[in-house]
């Protein structure tokens, strides 16, 4: 069984789609937990969702059964909250506009089953609705106000409600979800868990190459994982996996947190963990986690309006100035004097209200420790661009030039610099993060610690081979192992 169906009337319900069975809501509620498997995926189609309702209480029980409810509770509940409008018009505005432009009168009325929409042009604005809010029978109402359409409700759609004329395009919506990933591919006996695994397959530099992401998923499934990859249109079939890895670049107002946030919430073991990406995402909280821990940095100071003039006497100069969601050499400039850090902090504050200011402490290669579960777990030395004092040069067409590296194995890092890594890293949290470091002889400072660390083939895979990609899913298995026997 792929799933089960779950209604008041099993007359609700005539569609027969294999590997999917239909069941009422009372023989679900009063059945044996044990009966079905844990880890099945339970599609409430109850006429009501009222709170203490019996289509409410199928997926409560289905989450603490270990099931995995459509829709959750805590969806059913974000789908009766009165700010729910505001927040759909702040995710999706622009989507909004486009989708509805040029409809005629002042009102709109969008039904959204499993993800689609029966009119061909709504796709796009459906499949978003259907992932901020994953119930399986959306409606949402618009009104149009001065220029703007804007969100005026949105909620579930009973069963009985669908229109005569939706129905035949409902079931078939229903035949390509419940078919969509699972049927095709038959699951084996020895997968005992399902991996997903988020990608952009448009990033420029994502975090894993193609080489890593295919030995993942080797190794994932040598370890009894049936692995799916995954991009931002599948937020709402996060439910049906039981661990999530996010293999794309991660940031806090971005769909990669809003995909760890839900995992979380559905039970996942995931990484990057919500918490992570909120710690390690923001230079600012970092460098206050960093103070508090007492873990060596450069010398940093917080920089707000009313403190610009004490940067120069603080700092010196040469000096580095970052914006705090800065990554990967973007958005961290140097500032050689006191005509530019006016022109830098100006720039900065107009997009931040803080932003980071350090001490200029040269090395010739930054070390690049990654650490699992509070264990080091492989190393790279990365040298600095060739004349410039960052790992990347970046030039202004895009262009970017990249230092030397070399992957030493843990044993021969030297030992001040395991420690503070792993100091650092235990700050943020358990999961996998790659502590950024500069040595001076015995002293080791802090220079960031990332929550999405890049495992590229050819790089960070040069010492262990297979088994760094082995002792990263190990480390799924052993979470997921472990929630089991609690």
């Amino acid at each position: 069984m792929s799933g089960l169906v779950v209604v008041d009337s099993r007359g609700d319900w005539p569609l027969q789609i294999p590997g999917m069975h239909v069941m009422t809501a009372w023989d679900y509620l009063t059945l044996e937990p044990e009966v079905l498997q844990r880890n099945i995926r339970v599609y409430n189609l109850c006429r009501s969702f009222e709170y203490q309702s019996t289509g409410y209480y199928v997926s409560l029980l289905a989450g603490a059964r270990g099931h995995r409810p459509l829709p959750d509770v805590t969806t059913i509940q974000d789908l009766k909250l009165a700010e729910s409008p505001s927040v759909l018009n702040d995710e999706i505005d622009e989507l909004i506009q486009s989708s509805l432009n040029r409809l005629g009168g002042t009102e709109y009325v969008l039904n959204v089953y499993f993800g689609q929409s029966p009119t061909k042009r709504h796709e796009r604005l459906a499949r978003a609705l259907f992932n901020l809010f994953p119930a399986p029978l959306l409606q949402v109402s618009f009104d149009y106000r001065g220029e703007d359409w804007r969100v005026d409700s949105v909620g579930p759609i009973a069963l009985g409600e669908v229109p005569a004329s939706h129905i035949e395009f409902m079931h078939q919506a229903a035949r390509d979800y419940f078919t969509r990933r699972r049927m095709p591919r038959q699951k084996k006996d020895s997968y005992r868990y399902d991996l997903a695994i988020l990608i952009n397959e448009n990033e420029k530099e994502p975090p894993s190459n193609a080489k890593a992401l295919k030995l993942f998923e080797k190794t994932a499934e040598d370890l009894g994982f049936q692995v799916d990859f995954i991009d931002k249109g599948d937020y709402g079939h996060v439910a049906e996996f039981d661990a999530l890895f996010i293999r794309e670049t991660t940031a806090v107002n971005h769909h990669t947190y809003r995909f760890a946030r839900r995992a979380e919430r559905e039970g996942l073991i995931v990484v990057d963990d919500p918490k992570s990406i909120l710690r390690a995402a923001n230079k600012v909280f970092l460098a206050e986690l960093m103070d508090r821990h007492r873990i060596p940095q450069p010398k940093t100071m917080l920089i707000h309006r009313g403190n610009v003039k004490h940067i120069a006497k603080e700092l010196g100069f040469p000096c580095v100035l970052k914006q705090p969601d800065s990554q990967f050499s973007r958005g961290v400039i140097k500032v050689e004097n006191e005509a530019e850090l006016k022109r830098v902090v100006r720039d900065l504050l107009e997009r931040s209200d803080i932003v980071i200011g350090q001490s200029f402490e040269p090395t010739d290669y930054d070390w690049r420790v990654g650490v699992l579960d509070g264990v080091p777990l492989y190393a790279c030395r990365y040298y600095m661009a060739k004349d410039h004092w960052q790992v990347v040069k970046r030039g202004g067409n895009g262009a970017k030039i990249e230092g030397n590296h070399d992957t030493v194995a843990i044993e021969d890092v030297p030992l001040p610099v395991r420690t503070v890594a792993v100091q650092a890293a235990k700050a943020v949290g358990n999961a996998l993060y790659g502590v950024d470091l500069k040595q001076f002889g015995n002293l080791v400072k802090v220079v960031e610690v990332n929550d999405n660390p890049n495992v590229d083939f050819g790089v960070e895979d040069l010492v262990l081979k297979d088994a760094l990609y082995k002792r990263i899913i190990e480390y799924f298995v052993r979470r997921l192992e472990a929630r089991v026997k609690t």
